[in-house]
C-alpha cells in the first residue's frame, strides 16, 4: 500500500475504468449479488435502468479501491479539496461540551469521510472498528485511519472507553448498517424493500450515556470529491422508545441510497439472515 499510495490519483483512475468494466462486464465480480439485491430493493426499475445503477456500481467501487490506496499519501489541504464538510459547526453545537456520536454508512468512500472528520471537525475523532481477520490487513487499514488523528477504538471496548472517557469533548464515529450476523442483540425494520436486521449497539450506547448524535450524509460531487452535511439523529439526554433510534438511522441511510443507488456496496450479502417468524 505504500508504494502504491504514490501513484497520483489522475493516473489511477484510467485503471480503476479498466478493472471496473472487467468487473462489470467480462469477469462478472459477484454480479448475481449485486442484480439480485437491486430487484429485491427496487422492484420497479426496468432492465435499463437497473444495468445502469450495476455499471455505475463497479465504477464508483474502483474509484472507492484506488482512493482509498492513495490516502497514505494525501495531505489534510488535500482532504479538506476532496471531502468538504458544510456544516462542521453542527457537531460543536449539540455536543454540548461533550462526546458526540457520528453515525455513518457504507455510501461513497466512507474511508475518505474519516479522514474529513480529522481534518475539519475542530474535535479528536475515535473512529469505532472491528479488527480485520488477516493482521497484515488489519496493520495497514489501522495506520490508515490513524494518520490524521483519528484514534481507531475497537467495537468490543466502546462502552468501557465511553464510560473512561465520558466527558472528553470528541466525536465518536460510527458505521452501522451491515447485518448483525454474529450478534445475538438485533433489532428488525423493513429497510430497502425487505426486512433486515440492524444492531442496537448504538442506540444501546445512547440510551446509556445521552448523548447527542447526528447522522453523516455523503454524496459523491464529481469523480474523488465528495460533500457531507450532517443532520441531527437524536438530542443530548433524549428519551426514545426502544427500536425508534436504530428507525431513525435507518430511514436516513435509505434515503442517502435512495438518492444515489450506486453508491452502496450491493456486492455486499447484506440480507443473510432471516425475520423469525415468531419474534426475537
Amino acid at each position: 500500500m505504500r508504494a502504491l499510495s504514490r501513484v497520483p490519483l489522475w493516473a489511477w483512475y484510467p485503471f480503476a475504468s479498466f478493472v471496473a468494466f472487467l468487473a462489470w462486464k467480462v469477469f462478472p465480480y459477484r454480479r448475481h449479488v449485486v442484480e439480485g439485491n437491486l430487484k429485491a430493493s427496487f422492484p420497479q426499475w426496468d432492465d435499463g435502468t437497473r444495468e445502469r445503477v450495476i455499471r455505475d456500481y463497479y465504477r464508483g467501487f474502483a474509484d472507492v479501491f484506488v482512493e482509498v490506496a492513495r490516502s497514505l499519501r494525501l495531505t489534510p489541504d488535500e482532504v479538506r479539496e476532496r471531502v468538504k464538510i458544510r456544516n462542521p459547526e453542527l457537531v460543536r453545537e449539540v455536543s454540548q461540551g461533550k462526546p458526540v456520536l457520528l453515525m455513518a454508512a457504507h455510501q461513497c468512500n466512507w474511508e475518505w469521510l474519516l479522514l474529513g472528520f480529522s481534518t475539519q471537525l475542530g474535535l479528536p475523532v475515535d473512529a469505532v472498528y472491528k479488527p480485520l481477520v488477516n493482521p497484515w490487513a488489519d496493520q495497514a487499514m489501522f495506520a490508515l485511519r490513524s494518520r490524521l488523528g483519528a484514534r481507531p477504538v475497537v467495537a468490543e471496548h466502546l462502552l468501557t472507553d465511553i464510560l473512561k472517557n465520558r466527558n472528553v469533548q470528541r466525536g465518536i464515529a460510527i458505521i452501522a448498517d451491515q447485518e448483525p450476523v454474529s450478534s445475538e442483540r438485533k433489532h428488525w425494520l423493513t429497510f430497502l424493500n425487505r426486512d433486515s436486521a440492524f444492531f442496537l449497539g448504538a442506540e444501546e450506547i445512547t440510551r446509556t450515556v445521552r448523548y447527542a448524535t447526528v447522522f453523516s450524509r455523503i454524496r459523491r460531487v464529481s469523480r474523488g470529491h465528495y460533500e457531507v452535511e450532517f443532520v441531527p439523529l437524536s438530542a443530548a439526554g433524549e428519551t426514545m422508545e426502544t427500536g425508534e433510534f436504530t428507525a431513525r438511522y435507518a430511514r436516513l441511510v435509505e434515503e442517502q441510497i435512495r438518492a444515489a443507488p450506486a453508491d452502496w456496496p450491493w456486492s455486499h450479502k447484506r440480507w443473510k439472515l432471516k425475520k423469525p417468524l415468531y419474534g426475537a
